[in-house]
This record gives structure tokens, C-alpha cells and sequence, in this order.
């Protein structure tokens, strides 16, 4: 299958080489094309805008860390709505807004068009592994056509609905049980620590409770003060939260334990540690030890 690829940051080069190695032939925009050197020799194509990759696979995957980049690949004069014909599809795997979902969804709609939304849960590890957790939402026939390449880069593939916005409430939801188990675990071995017990022997006995490869990968990262090179950085990871906080604000669903979160990620930042991994929240808790 032919399909562009916009996006080749942490996630999206080893979902590239999936879908290569997968047997799918692929078209590539990318801002930096130097990044793209290696999938070139693998037999992909490089383009020069969204609109050409859009316009060559009457398919597009984006891959982008935010709304605005996504808006602008999608509605520019070069973005992939202009290069798209009728019938084409426009997947994004991209954690974004309600809004923006919705946005894409009836200006593609109103094309001809569609727009799904395919969100994933992994680290670039799992991206690397073709092991992510894939949440697809869209038109039926739309998502059928391109699950092949969901396969390609994903162990489980999970349907929750027609609507595209709902992959994304079910990605933003997700991260949001995510961030509130590194405000517990960090708090929680801040404490412990003061006791004098070392945060290994602790997360061993949670580990034998939740029983979960979350508790278990991102308790080791926190154990070890392992934050750098970050799998996600600690300012997405408040971007992250903030679209959360704003989806549950949509319906007047609060989420206090998300602004306590915001928080101590926005202190995070202000201390230098954006560049750090989200599991850094860590070094917030530790800080406010020390204030008090």
C-alpha cells in the first residue's frame, strides 16, 4: 500500500521502518529531510510539502507533537487537504485536542475526504518493536482500508467508535491515568525514601501488587533518576495534561488531581527539566520536600 508519512520525531521514524518492513511503499514529508536519509535507502520517497505526499498516496499518516503542527500540515496552502482527492484519508496518530479533531474531521468531511483518528499508547521503544497499543476511530469502511497498517506498527489494535475525537478522548484519558500514577509513585517514594527504605526495595512490593509494565518501566526510571535522554519529554507530557484538563471541561467532567499535576509540571519547567522524561515529575515532589 502507498501512504505519505508527515513526521519523523521519536515515534514516527520507527513506525516508518514498520510499515517498510511491512511491505508498504511510503512517500515522506518531513521539515528536516536529512531524518528521512534512512528510510530513503530503504526505498522510500522524499517530498517536497504535505500537499505532494498527500497527493501521490491519496493516504497520509501524521505524526506530529501538537495541534498547531498538525493544523498547519493539514489547512496550509501545501498541506495534505489541498493534496488529498476525494475518497482520500487523512489518519492521525498525533495527541490532540477535541477541537482540533472535530476541526480536521468536517474540513476533510467537507472535501470529500476522511479524517481517523489513531492514537497510540508506547514508548519509541514499543514504536520500535511494532508493539504499540493502537486506538482507532473513524468512518468504518475509512479505518478498514487502512488496518493493514495498523498492523504494521501495533500489537493490539482497539476500534472505540465512528467519531474521530473519541480515539482522542481515549488517548487523553489514558495519559491521564498516566501522569496521575508518576504523581503517586513520586510522591509516594519521596516518602519512603525519607524513611530511610531505597526506592528499588519499595517498588518491588508495588510491583508485586498493580502488576502492571507501567508501574514496573516507569518505577525503574524513577528509582534510578533515569530522566535523560527522555522517551517523552516533561513538557509534553503538560501539554498532554492541559488538553486533558480542557476535554474534561468540554463536558464539566473535572479533573482536580490533573491541575495538581499541571502544577507541579509547570514548576518542572520553570526549573529547567522540560527536556527531561515526564517520569521527572519526580524531581518537582523531591523540591517540594525540600520547601517544606
Amino acid at each position: 500500500m502507498k501512504v505519505g508519512l508527515i513526521g519523523l520525531g521519536n515515534m514516527g521514524l520507527p513506525m516508518a521502518e514498520n510499515m517498510i518492513k511491512a511491505g508498504h511503499e511510503l512517500v515522506i514529508y518531513n521539515r528536516t529531510a536529512a531524518k528521512a536519509e534512512s528510510l530513503v535507502k530503504k526505498g522510500a520517497k522524499i517530498v517536497e510539502t504535505p500537499a505532494q505526499a498527500a497527493q501521490e498516496a491519496n493516504l497520509v499518516f501524521t505524526i506530529l507533537s501538537n495541534d498547531e503542527a498538525l493544523e498547519e500540515v493539514t489547512m496550509s496552502q501545501d498541506g495534505i487537504l489541498a493534496g488529498l482527492q476525494k475518497g482520500g484519508i487523512h489518519v492521525s496518530v498525533s495527541t490532540i485536542s477535541v477541537d482540533l479533531s472535530e476541526k480536521l474531521t468536517s474540513a476533510h468531511a467537507a472535501s470529500g475526504q476522511h479524517f481517523v483518528a489513531a492514537t497510540v499508547l508506547g514508548r519509541p521503544d514499543a514504536a520500535a518493536a511494532a508493539a504499540l497499543k493502537v486506538i482507532v476511530a473513524g468512518n468504518k469502511e475509512a479505518r478498514e482500508h487502512v488496518w493493514p497498517l495498523f498492523e504494521a506498527i501495533g500489537q493490539t489494535i482497539f476500534t472505540v467508535g465512528d467519531e474521530p475525537y473519541l480515539s482522542n478522548v481515549a488517548k487523553l484519558g489514558n495519559n491521564f491515568l498516566l501522569v496521575s500514577m508518576l504523581e503517586a509513585v513520586s510522591e509516594a517514594v519521596v516518602m519512603v525514601e525519607q524513611y530511610g527504605m531505597q526506592a528499588e526495595q519499595f517498588l518491588e512490593v508495588v510491583n508485586s501488587l498493580f502488576a502492571s509494565p507501567v508501574y514496573k518501566n516507569y518505577g525503574n526510571l524513577i528509582a534510578k533518576r533515569d530522566f535523560d535522554p527522555a522517551g517523552f519529554k516533561l513538557e509534553l507530557g503538560l501539554k498532554d495534561v492541559n488538553l486533558a484538563i480542557d476535554a474534561a471541561k468540554k463536558v464539566s467532567a473535572p479533573l482536580p488531581l490533573g491541575e495538581l499535576v499541571k502544577g507541579h509540571y509547570e514548576q518542572g519547567i520553570e526549573n529547567g527539566w522540560g527536556h527531561l522524561d515526564w517520569s521527572a515529575l519526580l524531581k518537582t515532589v523531591e523540591a517540594l520536600k525540600k520547601d517544606n
